[in-house]
């Protein structure tokens, strides 16, 4: 038998607690990440030029911008959480019985399984990389390549925990701690931008004084260029994936975006003309972390702000995009596309509980088998190529749902727009960079397919050992079905 509720006033559900600021944070926390800090030296590399570098930067940002408004639409037309799962199951799933759901299905297998606690384990190991490397030089281990791995890999393990934990405790917890940890990514990124702007005043502006010279004629560099560009700016989507737990969805969903995006697009565009104020190209490009050498130029004993500032940054990321994914495992548990146990809410705490463990335990297992980067890489131009069929998605419920209400409503042409812009991304890594990696990306897939058909389609299942696996899950984490409204 499974846990009952008695005496309780409340529906055992997620709940709306997310205000307007809190999903700006949302988007901020996904959005600015490590790639900022550590390695925005890839544009300048292709584009050949500070002038162009700054163009790609603005451009890819705009492009942002409009991606994310189309999700706008989507968003507060299918007012349901899990972004790209519920738009492909509410645009595709009508169509065939077969090949309707099964978008749904790749979207939540692939980032249920891979891609997103990949991603939490390489900023978590970041996270602890920029935490503790200030700490081992002060006690000179920084030579200790051995020992430094092993602190490593127990901070970052640490940290799993920590989010973990804050994700199972309570949505306010959450939305308490990614507040604060925002606003210090916040000022981490102003403290670079105040130093250019200083480095300006002084009228050190010889590297900016280039302007356009030197700027790539070759397509394929500069392809390369808005490949590196628009890859730091994903995340535009996120607020989308938590959408059922967003006060006013409805409003707050397109403010969010129009508030977050072009300040994101304003601080990656400031800063990378603050690191060119103090770095030559050629030291941004070879720099490890550019952040870090910018920090260690311009801020002299001050510098351990930088790693700081990294660090919170990677840390907030990995909260919010462990809060997000977790949500695709609870719709695509609640339409039996999952295990159902990944849908049960606790019965207090009112959060995802089962689905937030094994978001920490698969994670936990990358962190372990240390080879996250070659999962990442071969699966993560996938998140473009579900960008595109969102955009699909899109202009077939234009046709099919063209009665319905839409609070927020895109030109068709935008949606197209970005089709095209998915469709590049996809493509132009495997004619450039031709790897084996995007055939275990299409493996990966058609694993995917298999599953799909025996487990979905046909129902092939041990019911009876589900059925006894969920009651379990009910009483170790004290967790029931969400009560529909």
């Amino acid at each position: 038998m499974g846990i009952t509720i008695a005496d309780q006033n409340e529906k055992v559900q997620l709940k709306r607690e997310l205000g307007l600021f809190s999903a700006v944070n949302f988007i901020l926390a996904i959005m600015i990440g490590s790639g900022v800090f550590v390695s925005p030296a890839s544009a300048l590399k292709y584009s050949g030029s500070v002038g162009m570098c700054i163009v790609v930067w603005l451009s890819c940002g705009i492009i942002s911008l409009l991606g994310a408004l189309a999700y706008s639409e989507l968003g507060t037309l299918v007012p349901r959480s899990g972004s790209e799962y519920a738009y492909f199951m509410d645009s595709f799933g009508p169509l065939h019985k077969f090949w309707g759901p099964l978008p749904s299905f790749i979207y939540s297998w692939i980032m249920i399984m891979v891609i997103r606690p990949a991603e939490i384990a390489v900023l978590v190991l970041t996270f602890s990389q920029y935490l503790c490397q200030p700490i081992l030089e002060m006690f000179c281990f920084v030579n200790k390549e051995d020992m430094s791995e092993n602190v490593y890999k127990i901070v970052a393990i640490a940290a799993l925990g920590i989010t973990t934990y804050i994700n199972v405790s309570s949505v306010k917890l959450y939305v308490k701690v990614q507040n604060i940890f925002g606003v210090f990514k916040i000022i981490a990124c102003l403290i670079v931008i105040c130093g250019g702007i200083y480095q300006v005043i002084l009228g050190e502006t010889s590297n900016l004084d280039r302007g356009f010279e030197g700027t790539t004629t070759s397509p394929k560099e500069l392809a390369l260029a808005f490949y590196s560009g628009l890859w730091a700016y994903d995340g535009w989507s996120s607020v989308t994936v938590v959408t059922e737990e967003l006060k006013k969805p409805e409003v707050n969903i397109p403010r969010s975006i129009y508030i977050a995006v072009p300040l994101v697009t304003l601080l990656y565009v400031f800063m990378n003309i603050s690191y060119m104020t103090v770095l030559t190209p050629n030291e941004m490009i070879r720099a490890q972390a550019v952040a870090v050498t910018y920090g260690e130029r311009i801020l002299g004993k001050f510098s351990v702000i930088i790693p700081i500032g990294v660090a919170l940054s990677t840390f907030g990321c990995a909260l919010s995009l462990q809060f997000g994914v977790t949500r695709v495992c609870y719709v695509s548990g609640q339409d039996g596309f999952m295990l159902e146990s990944l849908s049960y809410v606790h019965y207090k705490k009112l959060t995802p509980s089962p689905a937030v463990v094994l978001q920490g335990f698969i994670s936990f297992l990358f962190i372990s088998t240390g080879e996250i980067l070659e999962l990442i890489e071969f699966a993560s131009f996938l998140i473009w190529f579900f960008y595109g069929v969102a955009m699909v998605s899109l202009i077939v419920m234009r046709s099919t749902m063209k009665d319905a209400k839409r609070p927020y409503k895109v030109p068709i042409v935008i949606p197209v727009f970005i089709l095209l812009v998915a469709l590049y991304l996809c493509i132009t890594p495997i004619i450039l960079q031709p790897s084996p990696k995007y055939l275990m990306a299409l493996g990966f897939m058609l694993l995917g397919v298999l599953i799909y058909y025996l487990c979905i389609y046909k129902n092939k299942r041990p019911k009876s050992f589900l059925e006894g696996f969920n009651r379990y899950i009910q009483f170790l984490f004290l967790a029931v079905p969400p009560e529909t409204n």
